[in-house]
């Protein structure tokens, strides 16, 4: 195998497979966002297996990541946020476990790849559309001219909220592709610089690997945090009262 320090960043296919014209191929990327929900699926099962009053190191950090996102959906859809809590729920845990499980040794991060984290954007801007114009009806479009704007002001403002509001999916895909792309791309210099570097240099890359490592784990969350929180403020603000 050619030795190159970002190999594991290329999509793979395992299975080819494309009926009538579709491509629907295994690859390497789909591979790993199932082995990242089987992860969240079977860590929250055992966490959850006997509860106790008295809860042990899985429980209890199950109940964090909980609560944790319930807060964060009360405090962020004003109304009936609990109604939305289980979709965010599943969007933090699979965000969050397709960051980590990349740093696994030999593994995929599946969130490297913009066509993943664009179609997880493109479905929350859908979502979030769909339910402005199902609470709203054709008051979705007041959004997009603020209540006491002067008339005379509409043809600037107009066009200036339309460009924001379409530039969300973008927002969101990017961010989080950057993020994973640019920490696992410096992860996998160093990991090639270790493995090129003099016999008496390889302290030097495998010690900063470590405080990498360390700081990849910590942006795993934080990127999952944020496009959930992100999400959040989407969905407050389609079900918001633009008149």
């Amino acid at each position: 195998m050619k030795l190159e320090p970002l190999h594991h960043f290329q999509v793979i296919n395992y299975i080819e497979w494309a009926p009538f014209g579709i491509d629907m191929s295994i690859s390497n990327s789909v591979l790993w966002m199932w082995l990242a929900t089987a992860a969240a699926f079977f860590f929250f099962h055992f966490a959850f297996r006997n509860p106790s009053m008295v809860p042990g190191r899985m429980q209890l950090l199950g109940e964090i990541i909980f609560v944790f996102i319930r807060d964060l959906v009360q405090k962020n859809v004003a109304k009936d946020g609990l109604r939305y809590f289980p979709m965010l729920f599943t969007l933090f845990l699979f965000i969050l476990f397709c960051n980590l499980i990349g740093l696994l040794p030999g593994s995929f991060t599946p969130t490297s790849q913009i066509i993943v984290t664009g179609c997880l954007a493109v479905s929350v801007f859908l979502f979030t559309c769909v339910l402005r114009i199902q609470i709203h009806g054709w008051g979705f479009f007041q959004a997009f001219a603020p209540a006491g704007l002067p008339v005379w002001l509409l043809p600037l403002m107009v066009p200036i909220e339309v460009i924001s509001f379409l530039a969300r999916p973008a927002s969101l895909a990017l961010r989080l592709f950057a993020n994973m792309t640019a920490g696992h791309t410096v992860l996998g210099v160093l990991t090639f610089m270790g493995l090129v570097a003099p016999w008496f240099l390889y302290w030097i890359p495998m010690g900063f690997t470590v405080v990498i490592m360390a700081l990849e784990i910590f942006i795993a969350f934080i990127q999952a945090y944020i496009f959930t929180i992100l999400t959040c403020v989407y969905i407050d603000d389609a079900v918001a009262d633009h008149g």
